[in-house]
């Protein structure tokens, strides 16, 4: 792999615009290189004696030797061919200066301006390396404060048990610096605690984060966060709680805490060695192509630069490597570095080859559903409307649900071919997030089953014998959605079991908002219930279908139920509800109006399904007018804020006429083509109010609307995660902030 496709592939998605700009570099060589070749080609070449060019060659090899041994000796001070100053500025910030020597000379221009672009992009590289070191270190001192207070937190603990149970508190709990397997014993607390003094101040000498001694008083001056204390963040309870409970919440937290540090100075030790090894390489390229000795001048003063000289992250790697080890791994070294150096996911040749296993299977089952149907004639028997009425809402689920998965993967595949993090944006645990093959797996899997379970249960007529349909049959889309339910929610550690896992934890904060804070999953995935609206009705059928209705003679009265039409409207708002109490939260804690304009349109589009549902119960010219004008406002009001909002276009003084400045897609009329459907697929649904005339069946046309809507919303997925991707790169924010447990009064008071 070339360099340069290496150097891209190794960036922080995040902080592409601070890496050194390899390939402008290298266009600026490629200028010099065409600039060199046509000035030394004359058209005519002189024909030189043979022994004049020896005489010359040999000339020039002495020449060459001699200037290599003066460059070694450091006497070459007037051969080269740059000259690098540092600048230091009014304020104190300094920035470097390459002068070259050799501009007068023919194609000189090119070269300085090589230089000059070079000397933008170290000065670049060498003040964001800086102020994420300065960031870094103040993250260095929270922990060091946070450390101290966990340690006092754990003697506490410690000594309310001891005091509770009438025992000598553990080894673990008492200074944090017993790790090799030997309890001491006291016969008296008051002795035991002044033991426990002894072994902190013994300990925190030692301490990797801090040199303070950590003291029972630091407890005086902290409190537990909110979220420490209670699920319920609404919910304000201040005063320490000296329990075991809380002590494992607490050391969960700061365990992730200088985990998420540690891969952040990782990465940040990456940055300074690629653009290092970047420099080194460009310069190489350019001595090569100029038959100049300049890389070794300029090298020399990228290595003493605060990017190629400071030592500080590696200090502070090794730092947190030990206190991890110590304080959360019992000094096991290697449990410990297994914690802190996240494990990048691999790729597993068995995934794709059962994923075109299963595609092969949904297609063969597909096809064989085909010629069932046109071999028997089922279109045309009586028991049609039946069908359609009770078994076909079943099965619609599962269509549901995988063309969902299905657009899901298509995204994942494409987030990966932008350079898109998306998992960083949704909070994923690295190395447990799915990728476009587990996700096709699940989906076509699913698939296969619902589909031969539709060929087993295909029976247009009931058995005469018995006078119903097959019981077992009839049960089939039933155990299937069990099956289902029983993966997804018991903790099984099968199919992925941690993606689940976050699946349901996401899913009950945007059942519970707005009682929980409010992150980027929670919201996308209330957002993706918005758009399976039909696939709750449809799991609502099913309970009155199953309870209360008569499976083995394929009828129900769900329809003339005032309890299942009262759910009906629920099930419809709850998804679009939960999303309004989320923005009302943001709106609570963040302070910003756009979060007021946000809500406003989940409640125009909860006004507009309330609505529309109310004109399919109860069809009528008074419902469908203002079923028709709650529709549209909600419609217009969602594509505008799909295109403006989320997606960031339609921004007229913008490079990108009606795009946005930065767009990851090379191409534009991508943009302007999903910007065109998204608004043709946000009125599909008007056909509901509009009743034009289609020959298709009632639930055959709700099925085709409703995957319209899907399809709407993987297509809003990508470009919605492609704004938030840039809005990040802005920023330059690649990291997750990991809440702390303690709050200090100090800090609060310099807060205010």
């Amino acid at each position: 792999m070339k360099f340069g496709k290496e150097f891209a592939s190794q960036m922080v998605p995040e902080w592409q615009a601070a890496y050194l700009d390899y390939a402008c570099l290298k266009i600026l060589l490629k200028q010099i290189q065409h600039w060199k070749q046509k000035t030394t080609q004359p058209d005519t070449p002189p024909r030189l004696p043979r022994a004049l060019t020896l005489y010359r060659a040999f000339s020039g090899l002495i020449q060459r030797q001699n200037q290599r041994l003066n460059s070694f000796n450091g006497e070459d001070t007037e051969n080269q061919p740059i000259l690098v100053n540092f600048c230091t500025g009014r304020k104190g910030s300094g920035k470097y200066e390459t002068t070259f020597l050799m501009a007068a000379e023919e194609g000189g221009e090119c070269e300085q301006q090589f230089f000059r672009r070079l000397d933008n992009e170290l000065n670049k590289v060498d003040k964001f390396y800086r102020s994420k070191v300065k960031e870094v270190m103040e993250e260095a001192q929270t922990l060091s404060k946070q450390m101290k207070a966990l340690i006092a937190f754990r003697i506490k603990v410690d000594k309310v048990a001891a005091k509770f149970d009438h025992i000598h508190p553990s080894p673990r709990m008492v200074g944090m610096n017993v790790f090799n397997g030997e309890a001491q014993s006291n016969d008296s607390i008051e002795d035991n605690e002044k033991h426990i003094s002894l072994e902190i101040e013994e300990e925190n000498s030692k301490h990797m984060m801090s040199s303070d001694i950590a003291s029972l008083n630091i407890l005086n001056h902290v409190k537990l966060n909110e979220a420490i204390q209670t699920h319920f963040p609404t919910i304000k309870q201040t005063e320490l709680n000296f329990s075991k409970e809380n002590l494992k919440r607490i050391e969960k937290q700061l365990k992730q805490a200088f985990i998420e540090f540690y891969h952040k100075l990782r990465l940040l030790k990456k940055y300074s060695f690629m653009n290092i090894l970047a420099f080194s390489k460009i310069m190489k390229k350019y001595d090569k192509i100029s038959s100049r000795r300049a890389s070794r001048n300029y090298m020399r003063i990228v290595d003493n630069s605060y990017l190629g000289s400071s030592d500080e992250v590696t200090k502070l790697m090794e730092r947190v490597e030990a206190t991890f080890i110590k304080h959360f791994s019992n000094s096991n070294h290697g449990k410990g570095m297994n914690k802190l150096r996240l494990k990048t996911k691999k790729e597993r040749h068995r995934i794709s080859f059962c994923t075109g296993l299963f595609v092969g299977f949904t297609a063969a089952l597909i096809l064989a559903l085909i010629l069932i149907i046109h071999a028997r004639n089922i279109l045309d028997k009586q028991g049609k409307a039946q069908y359609m009425e009770n078994m076909f809402p079943l099965y619609s689920l599962f269509a549901f649900i995988v063309l969902h998965m299905i657009l899901y993967a298509a995204n994942i595949f494409f987030w990966r071919q932008y350079r898109i993090n998306y998992t960083f944006i949704f909070g994923y645990k690295q190395g447990t997030e799915l990728g476009y093959r587990e996700v096709l797996l699940l989906s076509f899997g699913l698939a296969a089953l619902a589909l031969a379970s539709v060929i087993s249960n295909l029976d247009m007529e009931m058995d005469p014998k018995t006078g119903d349909y097959k019981a077992l049959t009839e049960l089939l889309p039933l155990i299937l959605v069990t099956l289902a339910l029983v993966i997804l929610i018991f903790p099984f550690n099968i199919l992925y079991c941690s993606s689940r896992l976050f699946f349901l934890t996401t899913l009950f904060h945007c059942i519970c908002a707005p009682l929980y804070k409010v992150k980027f999953q929670d919201f996308f995935l209330a957002d993706q219930l918005t758009s399976q609206v039909q696939a709750l009705r449809s799991l609502q059928f099913y309970i009155c279908y199953y309870g209360w209705g008569d499976y083995k003679h394929r009828q129900n009265t769900c329809k003339m139920n005032d309890a299942f039409n009262t759910f009906y409207f629920v099930v419809a708002v709850v998804p679009y509800w939960s999303r309004l109490l989320q923005c009302l939260r943001r709106l609570h804690e963040e302070k910003d109006p756009m979060q007021a304009y946000n809500g406003l349109k989940y409640f125009f589009t909860i006004i507009a399904v309330c609505t529309r549902t109310a004109y399919s119960l109860n069809a009528g010219t008074g419902w469908r007018i203002v079923a028709w004008i709650c529709s549209a406002i909600a419609a217009i009001y969602g594509t505008y804020w799909d295109l403006v909002a989320d997606w960031g276009l339609l921004q007229r003084r913008s490079k990108n006429r009606w795009l946005r400045d930065k767009l990851l897609v090379p191409y534009k009329g991508v943009y302007f083509g999903a910007m065109a459907l998204n608004i043709l697929l946000r009125f599909a649904w008007m056909q509901t109010v509009l009743n034009f005339k289609v020959s298709l069946h009632r639930e055959t046309l709700a099925a085709i609307v409703a995957g319209l809507e899907i399809i709407r919303r993987g297509i809003w997925n990508f470009f919605r995660l492609e704004n938030e991707h840039l809005n990040n790169v802005g920023k330059f924010r690649a990291f997750k902030s990991v809440p702390l447990p303690f709050n200090y009064e100090d800090d609060e008071d310099r807060d205010v």
